[in-house]
Parts: structure tokens; C-alpha cells; sequence
């Protein structure tokens, strides 16, 4: 039986239908999950994709973190169901304390739409295996509020537990801390990042299909025998 991966959808978000698109790619069975509903629906894993969720009204990913669903995938995340947050999902991720830190305004105030090589820091996430250590993939970017912010105590536990998943290749375009493009939780199941592998699947619609590794390596952490 093929694993089945979750999609969150909540209103504003607009990159869920790539996001299960890529789920389909890499094998897997793509389930629509609602931001009301509190239910799972049985998933082996779950993607919160990127968007403007609520309009990014009061803090992109606040009200989002407190939808019913987010409920369940917390709970789920804590017993380790691996999770994965792209852009808007990352900021979701880290509101709803599955991750530290925050995203915050690009450095320069500006949106930024463009492809990004990323450094691959850690293979060892339920998301990364299918990567060699220091492989560097070309990734889009398109965010106004990806610079990734933490106090210097919670950087300095990340860089030292080897929690720094993605680093941007050169120097961070948004100004991110450390040039960090993603990160993962303590156990390496929840993986957040600001680039869109979703939109990397394959070189006809995107830079590379270097994305795809992303959502390949979850089948691994879930594969039903």
C-alpha cells in the first residue's frame, strides 16, 4: 500500500495543489486536508504549503497556527509523523512551536521571486535522506518575509545539535541568520523551509528536479511494508 501524504489547505494558501502534485511524483497518495477539520484523515505525513494563509493578516502563519487542524498535526508531530512546512508552512510551523524562531521581513524589504541554490546540511531529517551531505540544489524562492530570525542562544543550539537542514548557497538573499534557508526539529521529523521544492519536481515546469528529493525521502521514513 502506498503512503499517503497529507496537503493542508487554508484559505489564502495557493501552492497546495503543487505541493500534492509533488507528492503524487514522487509515488505517493496526495490527501486534501481542510484547516476547519480536525481530523488527519489517516496520513502518513503531512505538508503545510505555502500561501498567504488568513492574508497574512496580524503575523504570516499566526492565525493559521491555531486552525483546528494545526491541532492534530502538532499532536502528530510530537509522536513523530514526519511534517514538512514550505515557505508560509514554515512560518506556520514555527507559530505553532513545532519550530524555533521566526521569519521575519526580507533584508531589504522587497519580495523576492527567484531560484536559489541550497546547501544540503543534514541528510539525517525524514525529508533530506535521499540527499548527499553538502549536495547543493537549485530551489525556487518567493517570499516577502523569509528572513529567518532566532535569539543567539536558539542559533547556537541549532548550529551545534546539526539542526541547520538548508543553508543558501551563497549569501542569503532575505538576510537570514547564518544564511539559513531551513531547519528541522530535535528529531529531524518536522522540517521547515522558505524555498518551494514543490515547484522543483521536474526541469520541464521548474530550475531542476532537485525538489523532489524532499518528498522521495518521506516515503522512505514512512514506507508501509
Amino acid at each position: 500500500m502506498s503512503a499517503r501524504i497529507g496537503v493542508i489547505t487554508f484559505p489564502g494558501t495557493l501552492d497546495d495543489v503543487d505541493a500534492a502534485r509533488a507528492v503524487t511524483k514522487a509515488g505517493a497518495e496526495a490527501v486534501s486536508l481542510w484547516h476547519a477539520d480536525a481530523d488527519l484523515r489517516g496520513v502518513d505525513a503531512v505538508v503545510v504549503p505555502g500561501g498567504f494563509s488568513y492574508g497574512d493578516y496580524l503575523r504570516c502563519g499566526a492565525i493559521a497556527s491555531m486552525a483546528p487542524v494545526m491541532g492534530e498535526v502538532v499532536s502528530a508531530a510530537k509522536g513523530g509523523m514526519p511534517v514538512l512546512g514550505i515557505c508560509n508552512g514554515f512560518q506556520i510551523l514555527c507559530e505553532a512551536g513545532l519550530l524555533p524562531g521566526a521569519l521575519g521581513r526580507n533584508r531589504d524589504m522587497h519580495f523576492l521571486c527567484r531560484d536559489e541554490w541550497l546547501r544540503v546540511e543534514n541528510t539525517g531529517t525524514a525529508w533530506t535522506s535521499r540527499f548527499e551531505a553538502g549536495a547543493e540544489i537549485l530551489i525556487p524562492l518567493k517570499s516577502g518575509e523569509g528572513r529567518y530570525m532566532a535569539a543567539p542562544e536558539t542559533i547556537e543550539q541549532l548550529e551545534g545539535e546539526r539542526r541547520v537542514v538548508f543553508r543558501y548557497a551563497s549569501e542569503a538573499p532575505n538576510g537570514s541568520t547564518n544564511d539559513i534557508a531551513g531547519i528541522c526539529s530535535a528529531d529531524g521529523r518536522v522540517v521547515g523551509l522558505m524555498p518551494h521544492p514543490e515547484h522543483a519536481i521536474e526541469p520541464l515546469t521548474g530550475p531542476s528536479d532537485d525538489g523532489l528529493g524532499l518528498f522521495l525521502s518521506a516515503l522512505d521514513s514512512v514506507v508501509r511494508v
